[in-house]
């Protein structure tokens, strides 16, 4: 599928990314780098690195392919996932941030200890380097292999282990600043090879006349791909229930996942100062709302050209065999980006749970210099080839690997952002607390999954939420006690420069406008 013309396009790619990772990486002659430089960049990142790394550790190969896929399958409505986060990213720079940069944390477990106690800290660490390793790592190497077989027909063994060594060598040695400065090219990359396989899409749908004319004909071929809000009845309402993509259990996933997410937050915690990291979050929020144009109209413009696609997820692999020599390529290293990106994102964050917050308890010293360095390097190999080798034993097997992972992880989000909410703006929740909710996050959702089937999932992580929140508050309550690490919002600064107003203002608007549209 790939000419050579399109493989030369993806070695560039593959060599200046290197280049440039090692380049932006380096240091002054005589001077070693640090925990604070290695996993939090030296705390210097400019806004627009936190931006386009938010984006680039989000959207990967599951995401590009299986929302196209949703587009063909369900329509406009799967971009709530990418526009509701986008208003969720405004509401985590203005009320979240500023509590979590006072603080000085490097990691989310870290949070934990100073609000509750060790306990909590650890069983949290522990259970997201489970989750990260086991679930994410391998689920982006799976299906990045399986997309990478699909498009340009390579082996899948051969895939997923060059996946692996390409996101380790080119961010091993700088960490995290290697990852985010280099994703603003990831991004440009992702967004622009995007947008030209949409083009060309609406291009054809229209008959050569053009995009405007592509969308029109679009939007009368296919009016039921159009609408935000399914109704009750609707073949997919068990994925979308109505209005809970608006006032329910969407909240809560969105919050656990770009607000108590290490693999999410990190780039914030790395910002220069508050406002930097605000104005990186109104960028990504931006480029949120951007992201249904490169993952979902694709796909809506499949199910126009070719209706009869023996499944859903094959729209984007089948859209790219449409385009050109040389467009082909760089679409092809956008996929790439997307990949690479988030699996090095992933293998950072892991080996900073570890090294800050689960080696000390095993007794590995980690004194927070060149020591803490060379520890993380390690996990992040470790962690990595771990991932290559369960990949297939955990996955091969399922045909939808995507939903089932995110089946398994709406079992804990419930607790995770009851755990966090509680705990940032309630001064009497308890460390004992803490884990009870989160205990209960997973017991309360497996009862309902297995006695109450016919509750859509989003609507389940929203009940179990409120459930979650009622048995902290009332277990608090009953059995009150001293929590010393609690951070007084009060004390807390939530004043925003005009430039974050106005960006939330904007997107704001941007977003009723899409909905009243496509109601």
């Amino acid at each position: 599928m790939l000419s050579t013309v399109d493989m030369t396009i993806v070695l560039v790619y593959a060599v200046g990314l290197f280049a440039l990772a090692q380049w932006v990486s380096r240091e002054p002659a005589g001077q070693q780098k640090d925990a604070q430089d290695y996993f939090l960049a030296g705390k210097a990142l400019p806004w627009w690195a936190i931006g386009a790394s938010l984006i680039a550790a989000n959207i990967s190969a599951e995401q590009i392919i299986g929302m196209s896929g949703s587009g063909y399958a369900i329509g406009l409505a799967i971009a709530s996932y990418e526009w509701m986060a986008a208003f969720t990213l405004l509401l985590v720079g203005k009320f979240l941030l500023p509590i979590f940069l006072k603080t000085g944390i490097y990691t989310m477990p870290q949070f934990l200890a100073q609000r509750y106690d060790n306990r909590v800290k650890t069983v949290m660490a522990v259970f997201w380097l489970g989750v990260y390793t086991l679930v994410n790592l391998t689920s982006i190497l799976w299906l990045g292999a399986l997309a990478m077989s699909t498009v340009a027909g390579v082996d899948l063994t051969t895939g997923l282990v060059a996946l692996g060594v390409f996101a380790v060598a080119y961010s091993l040695y700088g960490g995290l600043r290697a990852v985010a400065l280099t994703d603003i090219i990831q991004v440009i990359l992702l967004v622009l090879g995007g947008l030209m396989i949409s083009w060309i899409l609406l291009d054809q749908v229209g008959g050569g006349a053009g995009v405007l004319a592509g969308f029109t004909a679009l939007t009368d071929q296919a009016p039921n791909k159009f609408h935000m809000i399914l109704p009750e009845g609707h073949p997919h309402y068990m994925s979308l229930p109505g209005l809970s993509v608006l006032v329910g259990g969407m909240w809560v996933m969105n919050l656990s996942y770009w607000g108590f997410n290490q693999y999410i937050i990190q780039r914030a915690l790395a910002a220069k100062s508050v406002d930097e990291a605000q104005k990186g979050i109104a960028f990504a929020a931006f480029l949120k709302l951007l992201m249904p144009v490169i993952v979902v109209l694709p796909g809506i413009a499949m199910f126009v050209l070719n209706p009869d696609l023996s499944a859903p997820d094959k729209a984007y692999p089948s859209a790219m065999t449409m385009l050109p020599v040389g467009i082909k390529g760089l679409v092809f290293a956008a996929l790439l980006a997307a990949i690479v990106s988030s699996l090095a994102s992933m293998c950072n964050s892991i080996s900073t749970i570890f090294t800050v917050d689960v080696a000390p308890t095993l007794g590995i010293d980690s004194d927070g210099g060149a020591r803490s360095v060379r520890v993380g390097r390690v996990v992040a190999v470790a962690a990595m080839v771990i991932a290559m080798i369960a990949a297939k034993p955990l996955l091969g097997n399922f045909e939808q690997a995507f939903q089932y992972i995110q089946e398994f992880t709406g079992f804990f989000t419930p607790g995770i952002v009851a755990i966090f909410m509680l705990g940032l703006f309630w001064s009497r929740t308890t460390a004992t607390a803490a884990l009870m909710a989160a205990i209960a996050s997973a017991a309360l959702s497996l009862t309902f999954k297995l006695f109450w089937p016919e509750l859509p999932f989003m609507d389940r992580v929203g009940l179990v939420f409120l459930l979650c929140v009622a048995i902290a508050v009332l277990w608090s309550l009953v059995r009150p006690q001293v929590q010393t690490g609690y951070v007084d919002p009060a004390g807390v600064s939530f004043s925003t420069q005009g430039s974050f107003n106005v960006s939330a203002l904007l997107v704001t608007l941007i977003l009723c406008f899409f909905y009243t549209v496509w109601w």
